[in-house]
């Protein structure tokens, strides 16, 4: 895959199809240490030790919703050649958690991506039943599963400053208002796409030899979901 956020959008399709009702997705870049951390923690239903021991093979998948399981496969290949890894572990009724690292400055590390299309899509899927990938056509979320009311926690880490929210949060403040609404969608839209811009504009690292620790406390505040957005989620609500 071209971008690492479609690995990630299959990750978080997997928690969604084993029914988690808390999933977090934590980006981690560190610069300085030149690493790039991924990590998909669900409360599905977990799987087996045999199971995982399986995982990365490409003909076996837990989903029901295909006959083989490239995803991950694929997505430890990718972090493989970035002299990176990726590993999962699982307990049966207690989730799973999928951590990927990479170099982050490596040639051949594809780019995030489209980091704001797979969160929305999913946001939208766990809200509504519907399937998150736009890509890859599978079927709605299973039955038994739809009816669930799902936290999506997000948190982006960038050399110490963060864009951080939780679905949870932004229901509290919507009250009866659901997440799929039109207008809320555009401001969820725009939300996200705001929150990573502004980790995108980051100055370029510098070694806190270089800067002095004096300077480093002058580095832009963290970027947060409280500050980027309560107030206009307010206004929605109203």
């Amino acid at each position: 895959m071209r971008e690492l956020s479609l690995h990630i959008l299959d990750a978080l399709e997997n928690s969604l199809e084993a029914g988690a009702t808390a999933i977090e997705l934590v980006i981690e870049e560190d610069m300085r240490a030149d690493r790039l951390t991924i990590t998909v923690r669900d409360n599905g239903r977990g799987m087996s030790e045999a199971q995982v021991d399986r995982i990365f093979d490409p003909f076996f998948t837990t989903r029901t919703t295909r006959h083989v399981g490239l995803g991950v496969p694929l997505f430890k290949a990718a972090a493989q050649r970035c002299n990176g890894d990726l590993t999962v572990t699982s307990q049966p009724g207690e989730g799973t958690t999928l951590l990927a690292t990479f170099q982050h400055s490596h040639i051949d590390r594809a780019p995030l991506g489209d980091i704001q299309g797979t969160l929305l899509a999913v946001i939208l899927a766990a809200a509504s039943g519907v399937p998150p990938h736009p890509v890859i056509p599978s079927p709605v979320i299973p039955s038994e599963a739809r009816n669930l009311t799902r936290n999506i926690h997000y948190l982006h880490r960038v050399d110490g400053q963060e864009f951080e929210f939780s679905t949870a949060d932004m229901r509290a403040e919507l009250g009866e208002i659901p997440l799929t609404l039109p207008p809320v969608r555009r401001w969820l839209q725009e939300f996200i796409a705001e929150g990573e811009e502004n980790l995108s504009l980051l100055p370029a690292p510098v070694s806190g030899a270089s800067l002095g620790e004096e300077n480093l406390s002058l580095l832009p505040a963290p970027v947060s979901g409280a500050s980027l957005g309560e107030e206009n989620l307010r206004r929605k609500s109203q």
